[in-house]
Formats: C-alpha cells, sequence, structure tokens
C-alpha cells in the first residue's frame, strides 16, 4: 500500500474518532429531554471530553512513546470500542460522562499518532496538505456525523449512534491490523519536558492563538442546534440539511487550508482565516431572520473554521520539528482545554443572555485570535523547511 493510501486509510479512521466527539452537538436538546437535565447541563459532556483529552493526551504521549505504532492504533480503537459500548449498556448521566472520558482518551492518542504519521509519510512540500487530509477525517464527521446523528436521535434513538461507531470501530481494528506495518516507536519524552516547550515564546504564542480561534469557535458551535431552532426558527429536518451543508464546507475548507499553506505559507493562509472566521461569526448572528442567509453563512464559517486547523499545526511542527509528536499533542491539550472552557463560556451565556449572545461572543474570541497571530506569526514560516523524519516506502 502507498503512503498516500496508508495517509487516506488514517483519514477515514479519524472520521469515526471525529464522530464520537462531535455528533453529540447534534443532538444536545434531545439527551437533556432524555435525562431529564438542561441543555447547558448536556453541553457539558462535550467539556468533560475536552478536558479529558486535554489533560490525558500528553501522558499518554509520554507513556506510550516507545509502543509499536500499530499497537498503539489497536490499543487505542479496542478502548473507542468500549466507550462507544458503555453509552447503550450502562444508563444514567454519569455512565455517560464516564464514557466521554474514555472516548476522549482513545481518540487523543489516536489522532496525535495518526497526525504524526501522516506528518512523516508525506513528501516534505506535502505535509501541510498530508496533515488536512487527516483533519479532513474529522470535518467529515460534520458532514456525514453530524447531521445523520441528528436524524438518527430525532426518528429513532440516540445511543444508536454511538452503537455504530463502536462497530465501525471494531472493523477498524482489523483494516489498520492488515494495513499499518510494525513502526518503531520514538524516544519518550517526559510530561516535563514537554510543558517547557512552552518556555519558547513562538511555540507559547501559537498556542495561545490556538486557545482563542478555538474558544471562539466552540462558545458558538457547541450550542448552535438551539441557536438555529430558536433563533433562525428552523425545523429539525433543516437543522440536519444546516449541519450536513456546514459538514460539507468543513471538508473543502481542510482541504483548502492544507494546500494553502504549501503554497503561501502559514501567515497569509492563517489570517485570512481567523478575519473570515470573526466576520462569518458576526454575520450568522445578523442573518438569522433569513433562513437562506443563515445557511450561506454557515457555509463561510465552515470554510475559514477549518481552513485553520492545517495551518494551525504546521506553524507548530514548524517550531520543533525533531518533535512533531510533542508539538501535535500540545495542540490537541490546547484544542480541547479551549473547547471545555468554551462551552462552559456558552452554557453561562446560555443561562443569563438571550441565545444569540453565544454567536458575538464565538465572535470575540475569534478576533482575538486574529490580532494576536497578526503580531506573533511572521511572514518565514516555510513549510518544506521543516525537516521531519519521512518513510519513503
Amino acid at each position: 500500500m502507498s503512503n498516500s493510501l496508508k495517509i487516506l486509510l488514517l483519514a477515514i479512521v479519524t472520521f469515526f474518532v471525529g464522530t464520537s466527539e462531535y455528533v453529540i452537538a447534534g443532538f444536545l436538546d434531545i439527551i437533556a429531554k432524555d435525562t431529564g437535565i438542561s441543555v447547558a447541563s448536556a453541553g457539558q459532556l462535550i467539556s468533560i471530553f475536552s478536558l479529558s483529552y486535554a489533560i490525558g493526551t500528553p501522558i499518554l504521549v509520554a507513556l506510550t512513546a516507545r509502543m509499536d505504532r500499530r499497537t498503539l492504533f489497536i490499543a487505542s480503537l479496542v478502548t473507542f470500542v468500549i466507550g462507544n459500548a458503555m453509552v447503550n449498556f450502562l444508563p444514567g448521566y454519569l455512565p455517560l460522562l464516564l464514557s466521554r472520558v474514555v472516548l476522549a482518551l482513545s481518540a487523543g492518542i489516536f489522532l496525535t499518532v495518526a497526525i504524526t504519521m501522516a506528518t512523516k509519510l508525506a513528501k516534505p512540500e506535502k505535509i501541510g496538505s498530508a496533515i488536512s487530509t487527516v483533519v479532513m477525517g474529522f470535518s467529515t464527521s460534520f458532514v456525514i456525523g453530524i447531521p445523520l446523528g441528528r436524524l438518527v436521535a430525532a426518528n429513532m434513538n440516540w445511543k444508536l449512534n454511538f452503537a455504530a461507531l463502536g462497530i465501525l470501530g471494531f472493523v477498524a481494528i482489523f483494516i489498520l491490523m492488515a494495513a499499518i506495518p510494525r513502526t518503531e516507536g520514538e524516544t519518550p519524552i517526559p510530561l516535563v519536558k514537554q510543558l517547557a516547550f512552552l518556555k519558547n515564546p513562538k511555540i507559547l504564542m501559537a498556542l495561545v492563538v490556538i486557545f482563542f480561534w478555538i474558544l471562539g469557535y466552540s462558545i458558538a458551535f457547541t450550542y448552535i442546534t438551539p441557536f438555529l431552532l430558536n433563533v433562525a426558527n428552523m425545523s429539525t429536518s433543516t437543522i440536519s440539511i444546516a449541519l450536513f451543508i456546514f459538514g460539507l464546507a468543513s471538508m473543502i475548507g481542510a482541504k483548502i487550508g492544507g494546500s494553502a499553506t504549501d503554497k503561501w505559507g502559514v501567515r497569509k493562509t492563517l489570517l485570512s482565516g481567523l478575519i473570515l472566521h470573526a466576520i462569518s461569526l458576526a454575520l450568522l448572528a445578523l442573518s438569522a431572520h433569513s433562513i437562506v442567509a443563515v445557511l450561506f453563512v454557515l457555509v463561510l464559517w465552515s470554510l475559514s473554521l477549518w481552513s485553520s486547523g492545517p495551518t494551525q499545526q504546521v506553524n507548530l511542527v514548524s517550531q520543533a520539528p525533531e518533535a512533531s509528536s510533542i508539538m501535535i499533542s500540545l495542540y490537541s491539550s490546547t484544542h480541547q482545554l479551549s473547547m471545555a472552557i468554551g462551552v462552559g463560556l456558552g452554557g453561562l451565556v446560555l443561562k443569563n443572555m438571550p441565545i444569540s449572545s453565544v454567536v458575538w461572543f464565538g465572535a470575540l474570541g475569534v478576533t482575538i485570535a486574529a490580532i494576536l497571530a497578526i503580531r506573533a506569526i511572521r511572514p518565514v514560516v516555510k513549510v518544506a523547511n521543516m525537516l521531519p523524519i519521512h518513510e519513503n516506502k
């Protein structure tokens, strides 16, 4: 199997893993009703996932550094299957929270290894595209996972979504066993040394930009279903269509971001994406009176949002190419920590202000990220100069 096909396979499995995180955003209202809690409380299911991911991923990366990569992939997917089984076989809100922790830990280690391996399999001038291909697996969860999950939850049972993910994860175990060769691990880097990278001002500022970027996104997107229901006055079927359109645009955005980073560099790609992201969130609040306008703005939002993902990761890896897995781990932890805080802030806004306020606060977060990026990222980052270790099989 060629390296390109291996990267594509990793992206496909990443789709399953990504869906386990994001699908729940499509039916928070249904979970809230089924478990007898508020929508804001149901949103904490996303928050606990993000916190577990942020805290657990760096620790797991350090503990499993020497492990054969294929074995690590399999172990993470076995954990993934267990997490999805917990949702279906253990009733109640507390087991649901615990399942989110298990799913987060499995996702954290799988995605870190998948993205790191993609950078090693790709040619130097195609690293941005390789990362965007794996990230596209995540964005595909928006195209298929979230809208389909909404339909399943609305017409059957929301737990069926996790049953299906568990089965797909089980099948993926055997596919990866056959397709991915054994690959030696890396020299373990203790957590203390991982955190020492934060002393590098460029790395620290890159992470701060990521933090505010995801903070703004998560405040708005976590509660997008209540927003579309109550502010845009969409029906359930229309919301499914809107989420599908959002997801389709996310796939395109991720690919555009990777290709643009390879061609134009980090600064131009990232700044244009962040500025467009902030503008689209403001437009979403202003266009809520028109369903057609909302759909258009959702496309704009998704394109700009997902174009920044590969660019942010390329920027980080370029700061310390000798520790690419650590950079990806720091990216993931910052991403998820910001998600958790964003969900919590969004819940507070939802309790005390009009629903439309979550979109405005989201726009504010992304605007801060754009301002910081303008000051922090200079036009000197060259993807081809990152010089990671490659496998040319």
